[in-house]
């Protein structure tokens, strides 16, 4: 039997929620904050990330670290590159990928390290 999880005793503290309430994010923030996270809920973008916390890489070599074809590389790169995870820059004909900044390399360090925990 499930029990019903409510509060027993009808108290608000107010003090605690008006101490919360002032350092709330904006709802509009926090929209984009779960925008943000559904970009690594995808495990092909995920692998991609992974792959560029190690070194910049093309889709070429994208595609055959991750045995995928270079179109589903580029579509989910060009998602990355929409969300701000990941960066380009082109020399001659070959476009090199990496992730956008710092941030990037530490989210999924986290996230991995918080997976692998004890």
């Amino acid at each position: 039997m499930i029990k019903n999880e409510t509060c027993e005793v009808k108290i608000i503290h107010n003090e605690i929620i008006e101490k919360v309430n002032k350092k709330m994010p904006l709802d509009k923030d926090l929209y984009f904050v779960s925008e943000f996270f559904k970009m690594f809920s995808d495990f092909t973008r995920s692998k991609i990330l992974s792959a560029l916390t190690f070194s910049e890489m093309c889709v070429c070599d994208i595609s055959a670290l991750l045995k995928m074809s270079h179109s589903s590389i580029s579509h989910q790169l060009r998602l990355l590159k929409s969300a701000r995870l990941v960066k380009n820059k082109k020399e001659g004909k070959i476009v090199y990928y990496s992730l956008d900044d710092s941030h990037i390399y530490t989210i999924m360090d986290v996230a991995l390290n918080h997976i692998n925990e004890g």
